[in-house]
């Protein structure tokens, strides 16, 4: 490994534990009011994990001058991302025993715990966004981002086109998974991308940009370790897509051509950013990141 590449690893390891850190904290601020096995189940949900979304708010706050207060944004797409997780391995949805090396919520404690842990996380994101040391226009403009990015126009919609299509009379064309994954991974990464953007009141469009690709990217890097990964590793079930006989990025483009599209996604997303010069070069390191995790 290069120079270059070991110093740029170290400048994003550091800002992701530094993410990870401020964000938890936050957290555990807001939940340290609560106590009982629901406010137990958030806490279980929400740790462990890389932190990308949080770190994402961070980071573009920090290279537009507006860290002040993003860490209520950051905190808060945690807690949703972990939201939606929790419900996502519920047996009515894909039934996962595995999240993070752990047992899911539903296994830990039981179904019933994890849907109302769920709801509890996706009204302590908004809660942490109202609470936020920012305009009361940003608060807003953030608020409204995040519940069409996480509801039926984004991934909740996403989600459900993914059940239907485990039953559907044919397999999804690649424009259509790329269109359901746009809302199902993306919208969230999205969201979290142009946090800062819209925190400052800045033009959104570069961030937005890259944060499109990096979704689409991370999505086909997970049907990618879908397939080479290994449970230990990744922490949770793999090979589920290829038994279930669903359409992913894999299937249609190939291994070596689904790792091309990745390498092709995360240059544009690093593209996108060139207007910010060597302010962006993490979020850059980032991208290269998203595709060559193993978890």
């Amino acid at each position: 490994m290069r120079m270059t590449d070991v110093l740029e690893t170290r400048a994003l390891d550091a800002a992701m534990g530094a993410a990870r850190v401020a964000v938890a904290a936050r957290i555990e601020e807001a939940l340290a009011q609560y106590s009982g096995n629901i406010a137990e189940a958030m806490r279980y949900a929400t740790a462990g994990g890389k932190g990308l979304r949080g770190f994402l708010v961070l980071e573009s706050a920090r290279i537009l001058g507006v860290s002040d207060g993003a860490v209520g944004p950051a905190a808060a797409i945690e807690c949703l991302h972990a939201y939606s997780l929790v419900h996502d391995d519920l047996p009515c949805m894909d039934d996962d025993d595995l999240r993070r090396g752990q047992p899911t919520v539903h296994r830990k404690w039981d179904e019933a715990a994890a849907v109302l842990a769920g709801d509890a996380l996706q009204a302590l994101a908004f809660e942490l966004v109202a609470g936020a040391d920012m305009s009361a226009e940003a608060k807003v403009a953030l608020s409204l981002g995040l519940a069409r990015a996480s509801g039926v126009a984004g991934m909740v919609g996403g989600q459900a086109l993914d059940i239907a299509a485990e039953t559907a009379d044919r397999p999804l064309t690649l424009d259509e998974i790329t269109d359901l994954q746009a809302g199902k991974t993306g919208a969230l990464i999205t969201w979290s991308a142009t946090a800062g953007a819209v925190m400052a009141g800045q033009d959104p469009a570069p961030l937005r940009a890259y944060g499109d690709a990096l979704g689409l990217a991370f999505q086909i890097a997970d049907d990618i370790l879908d397939v080479e990964g290994d449970a230990a590793t990744v922490g949770k079930a793999v090979g589920k897509d290829a038994g279930r006989g669903k359409a992913t990025f894999v299937s249609l483009l190939g291994l070596d051509g689904a790792k091309r599209r990745a390498g092709d996604l995360v240059q544009e997303a690093c593209d996108a950013l060139d207007i910010y010069g060597d302010k962006a070069d993490v979020l850059k390191q980032a991208a290269r990141f998203v595709i060559a995790r193993q978890s």
